[in-house]
């Protein structure tokens, strides 16, 4: 019998400049950047520019781009009544945005490109206007009316616009804009290769990334930062209970949680054998957010907790290499930015939407259909047997 990759791991299906993803040192380099380099000073828009484009762009470019993207943002009606129905439903914010980017053809511009310049203008559509959806969404979930895009506004600060209501802070700002970038492309994941298998087929953009979607919402690949960071409360809120020291407190929960075979959220990678380098760039981007202003303490107690964890699993499982990864610091940071759990995955969506359309932009250039094989186990027959005497 051949050699069956399960999953795929291990094997290379594409030749991309967009991202590289290093598991061994616990590296990941952005058109070439190394992302802790990268991510605490570039905007989106730079960046977007780079993956794009294959360099960083001129004061000139990323004013432009910046232009073309806060003229996009308005919605077509039909897609707004859809996330009427939506929020009528309650359905959850990641189904919304699926089903919101699939009506995005409503304003009368055609699906498929063709030359360069359409297609890079299809992904500045869809790029701009994820985060109009998931705002109108959030705000007519929680009841109120939607936020209007300010084009006066970059990108990051007209997402928090949308949903606030009101400017946010410089400090809040650029603490989202450092998770936008650092979370904006991670190699071929697998929301990633679902766009490019969709768009290798010469589809079309929208088709490719209402595809990454499906796949991304799956709490495998992009659904799981919330629990990390409702881990922290719950510890920090036993230790008080109980008058035991957090640290103490951390080691405890993570010996019965072990034992009762429950996940650690916010640990462990399926690439990265050591600490996953985006982890070290959100830490980071906490800190100088919670020195600002919020809740200090819960980032001091999210650092302990983070600490009694690893502890016990190196003692626990001394054969494997679990490490922080991005989730644990991608809730916390993201609580300081102030949106709520449940906006945590589509806010890392509004991020991995610029990588996709960089992907599909590339797999369009390659145009090469992915088409992997498969190995047939089942059963062989001779014969078609009809109905009436089979046993």
């Amino acid at each position: 019998m051949e050699t069956i990759a399960r999953g795929l791991a291990g094997v290379v299906a594409v030749a991309t400049r967009i991202s590289h993803v290093d598991g061994e040192r616990g590296t990941l380099t952005l058109g070439g950047f190394p992302v802790e380099e990268i991510a605490p000073r570039a905007s989106y828009e730079e960046v977007l520019h780079l993956l794009w484009h294959g360099r960083l762009p001129s004061a000139t470019e990323t004013e432009d781009l910046r232009h073309r993207l806060a003229t996009r943002r308005w919605l077509p009606a039909g897609t707004i009544t859809l996330l009427h129905a939506a929020a009528a439903r309650r359905l959850p914010t990641m189904d919304a945005l699926r089903m919101a980017v699939d009506t995005l053809q409503l304003d009368g511009a055609p699906a498929r490109g063709g030359d360069p310049a359409s297609n890079l203008s299809g992904a500045i559509d869809i790029v701009a206007r994820v985060p109009t959806i998931v705002a109108t969404y959030e705000r007519l979930r929680e009841g109120k009316s939607p936020v209007a895009p300010d084009a006066r506004l970059g990108h990051a600060a007209n997402y928090l616009f949308m949903l606030r209501g009101e400017p946010a802070p410089v400090e809040i700002v650029r603490a989202l804009e450092t998770y936008l970038v650092t979370v904006i492309d991670h190699g071929l994941s697998a929301s990633t290769f679902a766009a490019r298998v969709v768009v290798s087929t010469r589809s079309d953009m929208l088709s490719a990334i209402v595809g990454a979607l499906g796949a991304f919402k799956g709490p495998l690949h992009g659904g799981a930062p919330g629990p990390a960071l409702e881990m922290v409360f719950r510890i920090r809120e036993r230790a008080a209970r109980s008058g035991r020291p957090l640290d103490a407190e951390a080691r405890a929960w993570t010996q019965e949680a072990l034992a009762s075979g429950e996940r650690m959220m916010g640990f462990g990678h399926r690439v990265y054998a050591v600490r996953d380098p985006r982890a070290e760039v959100l830490a980071a981007a906490a800190a100088r957010l919670f020195e600002r202003g919020g809740d200090p303490s819960l980032y001091a107690a999210a650092r302990i907790v983070e600490a009694a964890i690893l502890d016990v699993l190196r003692d626990r499982k001394p054969g494997r290499r679990i490490e922080t990864n991005v989730e644990f610091y991608t809730a916390l940071l993201l609580h300081g930015v102030g949106l709520e759990p449940e906006l945590f995955t589509p806010t890392f969506a509004v991020s991995r939407v610029g990588g996709w359309a960089a992907h599909v932009l590339e797999q369009i250039v390659e145009d090469t259909l992915l088409r992997p094989m498969s190995t047939y186990v089942g059963e062989l027959h001779d014969r078609y047997v009809p109905a009436e005497v089979r046993m």
